[in-house]
């Protein structure tokens, strides 16, 4: 039965990593271009945004590596991407208390165009991995992941419409509120079946062990 699957199998695998190669590069460039320019915008929805395209690359350089391994592995795995999905969600929370302490208001033009950038790479990634997004628990985290981001970039555009319009703040920290809300929630959803997967290797384990010594 294993030989039967294995045909269907591999080319899967093969297809898959090959379309998170090109997230990876995709991502991690947006980060280098968006990370640098949130500054000259001062928005913290756009650093935001490029800490979220940073958190996606190594998501996605860690899905190529454990594809193939156990599910023991691929859950642990999940469970570090989680980990930093969630400290990524409470760092932009500490940017958004910050940025009202300082109040300038970020540059719109930047934003927007940016916020579009952004969601064309992030929408070209989640149409690549739709096919994908019923796996596991690592696999489901990479679609949340871009996913959340596509929804990040619609809100940033937003934002710098609403920057300009209302000549505040505001509209920015909120979009970058809303970030780091998907950041943490996605996290949370993430953990939770990373541990079930792990406690069903580990309770598949037990019974094995047991029906071994009573064989």
């Amino acid at each position: 039965m294993d030989k039967c699957c294995a045909p269907k199998t591999k080319p899967q695998s093969d297809s898959l990593k090959r379309v998170l190669w090109i997230a990876l590069i995709l991502n991690f460039g947006m980060f280098l271009i968006e990370f640098g320019m949130s500054f000259f915008a001062d928005s913290q929805a756009l650093k935001a945004d490029s800490l979220d395209f940073l958190s996606d690359s190594a998501n996605y350089i860690v899905s190529i590596f454990v594809i193939g391994m156990s599910l023991t592995i691929r859950a642990r795995a999940s469970i570090v991407k989680a980990v930093a999905m969630g400290g990524l969600g409470v760092f932009v929370a500490a940017e958004i208390v910050f940025s009202i302490i300082k109040g300038a208001t970020p540059n719109h033009e930047m934003m927007t165009w940016l916020g579009l950038a952004g969601l064309v790479v992030n929408g070209l990634v989640t149409y690549l991995l739709y096919r994908f997004r019923e796996g596991d628990s690592n696999m489901q985290s990479v679609w949340l992941c871009s996913r959340n981001d596509a929804i990040g970039n619609i809100a940033v555009i937003g934002a710098g419409y609403a920057v300009s319009y209302f000549n505040s703040y505001w509209p920015d920290l909120i979009v970058a509120g809303l970030m780091a809300y998907l950041a943490v929630d996605a996290s949370v959803k993430i953990l939770k079946l990373a541990f079930g997967e792990l406690n069903e290797e580990n309770s598949k384990a037990i019974v094995a062990k047991d029906a071994h010594v009573h064989s």
